[in-house]
């Protein structure tokens, strides 16, 4: 199954292109046999390039859950943001995890403080 990218996607993929040890100016090393070949991923609107894949588009959390782990993704509870979880009880994405604990720390701190 190759995933196919809507347009805000295909231009993040455009940045990210230039991240690929493969890619020399506009075209890749790997289809490279003599004669200059274009790099596939930076002219097409799915995920072609099996080396972009696994390499390249973990750069970009986001856009790797959703091309790649569509089926597997949740919802965050706080922002509403795609993400995948690394267990079945996630509820927030990374970066919203780390703030609701600091926020039920501060919480739970005060609380016993107030109790002294």
């Amino acid at each position: 199954m190759i995933p196919h990218m809507t347009y805000p996607q295909y231009r993040t993929v455009q940045r990210l292109v230039h991240s690929c040890c493969n890619y020399d100016r506009g075209n890749c090393l790997l289809l490279d046999d003599g004669e200059e070949c274009v790099c596939p991923q930076s002219i097409s609107y799915s995920l072609i390039c099996r080396w972009f894949r696994a390499a390249v588009l973990p750069l970009d959390e986001s856009l790797c859950a959703a091309l790649l782990y569509r089926e597997d993704m949740k919802k965050c509870v706080l922002c509403g943001g795609r993400y995948i979880p690394k267990s079945n009880r996630a509820k927030y994405c990374p970066d919203c995890a780390e703030q609701e604990r600091r926020r039920k720390t501060r919480e739970r701190v005060r609380r016993h403080r107030a109790g002294m």
